[in-house]
Protein backbone atom coordinates (compact mmCIF):
# COMPACT_ATOMS: atom_id res chain seq x y z
CA UNK A 1 0.00 0.00 0.00
CA UNK A 2 1.56 3.15 -0.83
CA UNK A 3 1.07 6.35 1.24
CA UNK A 4 -0.88 9.15 -0.19
CA UNK A 5 1.41 11.97 -0.16
CA UNK A 6 0.33 16.04 0.67
CA UNK A 7 1.23 18.89 -0.27
CA UNK A 8 1.02 21.57 -3.14
CA UNK A 9 1.79 20.85 -6.37
CA UNK A 10 4.59 22.70 -8.39
CA UNK A 11 1.57 24.39 -10.99
CA UNK A 12 -0.43 25.44 -8.09
CA UNK A 13 3.23 27.33 -6.13
CA UNK A 14 3.87 28.50 -9.94
CA UNK A 15 0.56 30.28 -10.28
CA UNK A 16 0.62 31.68 -6.84
CA UNK A 17 3.83 32.90 -8.27
CA UNK A 18 2.55 34.67 -11.42
CA UNK A 19 -0.22 36.35 -9.20
CA UNK A 20 2.43 37.56 -6.94
CA UNK A 21 4.74 38.95 -9.19
CA UNK A 22 1.69 40.73 -11.57
CA UNK A 23 1.02 42.69 -7.88
CA UNK A 24 4.22 43.58 -7.81
CA UNK A 25 4.89 44.68 -11.42
CA UNK A 26 1.33 46.70 -10.88
CA UNK A 27 2.47 48.27 -7.38
CA UNK A 28 5.71 49.40 -8.94
CA UNK A 29 3.98 51.19 -11.92
CA UNK A 30 0.81 52.74 -9.30
CA UNK A 31 3.38 53.71 -6.31
CA UNK A 32 4.94 56.87 -8.42
CA UNK A 33 1.55 58.31 -8.98
CA UNK A 34 0.90 58.59 -5.32
CA UNK A 35 4.12 59.61 -4.63
CA UNK A 36 3.60 62.26 -6.49
CA UNK A 37 0.35 63.36 -5.43
CA UNK A 38 1.78 63.38 -2.02
CA UNK A 39 4.40 65.55 -2.98
CA UNK A 40 1.89 67.67 -4.59
CA UNK A 41 -0.72 68.12 -1.04
CA UNK A 42 2.73 68.58 1.28
CA UNK A 43 3.47 71.57 -0.54
CA UNK A 44 -0.16 72.88 -0.85
CA UNK A 45 -0.15 72.62 2.74
CA UNK A 46 3.20 74.02 3.26
CA UNK A 47 2.13 77.08 1.53
CA UNK A 48 -1.25 77.49 3.21
CA UNK A 49 0.47 77.15 6.23
CA UNK A 50 3.08 79.84 5.91
CA UNK A 51 1.45 82.40 3.56
CA UNK A 52 -1.43 81.96 6.27
CA UNK A 53 -3.95 84.89 5.61
CA UNK A 54 -1.74 87.68 4.10
CA UNK A 55 -0.42 86.31 1.16
CA UNK A 56 -2.42 86.94 -2.62
CA UNK A 57 -3.32 84.60 -4.96
CA UNK A 58 -0.39 85.55 -7.13
CA UNK A 59 2.24 85.00 -4.50
CA UNK A 60 0.62 81.25 -3.28
CA UNK A 61 1.04 80.54 -7.11
CA UNK A 62 4.93 81.75 -7.17
CA UNK A 63 5.28 79.99 -3.88
CA UNK A 64 4.06 77.01 -5.31
CA UNK A 65 6.35 77.54 -8.76
CA UNK A 66 9.02 77.53 -6.41
CA UNK A 67 8.15 74.79 -4.73
CA UNK A 68 7.34 72.64 -7.76
CA UNK A 69 11.23 72.98 -9.41
CA UNK A 70 12.59 71.82 -6.10
CA UNK A 71 10.43 68.81 -5.36
CA UNK A 72 9.99 67.98 -9.00
CA UNK A 73 6.07 68.69 -9.12
CA UNK A 74 4.96 68.24 -12.47
CA UNK A 75 1.04 66.52 -11.87
CA UNK A 76 0.08 70.35 -10.95
CA UNK A 77 0.88 73.55 -12.46
CA UNK A 78 0.23 76.46 -10.34
CA UNK A 79 -2.09 77.94 -12.43
CA UNK A 80 -4.65 74.81 -12.01
CA UNK A 81 -4.57 75.53 -8.11
CA UNK A 82 -8.48 76.76 -7.08
CA UNK A 83 -7.28 79.01 -4.16
CA UNK A 84 -10.22 81.04 -1.99
CA UNK A 85 -10.69 81.95 1.37
CA UNK A 86 -13.28 80.12 3.27
CA UNK A 87 -14.10 81.86 7.44
CA UNK A 88 -10.44 83.90 7.02
CA UNK A 89 -9.02 80.65 5.95
CA UNK A 90 -6.84 80.22 3.07
CA UNK A 91 -7.57 77.24 1.14
CA UNK A 92 -5.89 75.35 -1.88
CA UNK A 93 -7.37 73.04 -3.82
CA UNK A 94 -6.48 70.67 -6.85
CA UNK A 95 -7.92 67.81 -8.82
CA UNK A 96 -6.22 65.76 -11.44
CA UNK A 97 -6.95 62.21 -13.33
CA UNK A 98 -3.54 60.35 -14.11
CA UNK A 99 -4.06 57.35 -16.55
CA UNK A 100 -1.39 54.73 -15.94
CA UNK A 101 -0.84 52.09 -18.82
CA UNK A 102 -0.32 48.57 -17.32
CA UNK A 103 -0.23 46.56 -20.05
CA UNK A 104 -1.04 46.02 -24.03
CA UNK A 105 -4.32 48.01 -24.11
CA UNK A 106 -5.17 47.90 -20.21
CA UNK A 107 -5.24 51.22 -18.37
CA UNK A 108 -5.48 51.92 -15.17
CA UNK A 109 -7.20 55.64 -14.31
CA UNK A 110 -7.45 57.55 -11.05
CA UNK A 111 -8.55 60.81 -10.01
CA UNK A 112 -6.89 62.72 -7.50
CA UNK A 113 -8.16 65.69 -5.39
CA UNK A 114 -6.76 67.56 -2.39
CA UNK A 115 -7.60 70.83 -0.30
CA UNK A 116 -6.10 72.62 2.44
CA UNK A 117 -9.79 72.93 3.92
CA UNK A 118 -10.24 71.76 7.46
CA UNK A 119 -12.74 68.60 7.17
CA UNK A 120 -13.15 69.67 3.60
CA UNK A 121 -12.84 67.88 0.38
CA UNK A 122 -11.57 63.91 0.23
CA UNK A 123 -7.98 63.66 0.09
CA UNK A 124 -8.20 61.16 -2.39
CA UNK A 125 -10.76 60.00 -4.53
Amino acid sequence: MRNKQRGVSFPVIFLIGVVIALGAVGAMKIAPAYGDFSTAKKAIVAIAASEGRTGSVTEIRKAFDRRAAVDNITVVTPSELEISKEGGDLVISFAYAQKIPLFANVSLLIDFAASTAPGGVADNQ
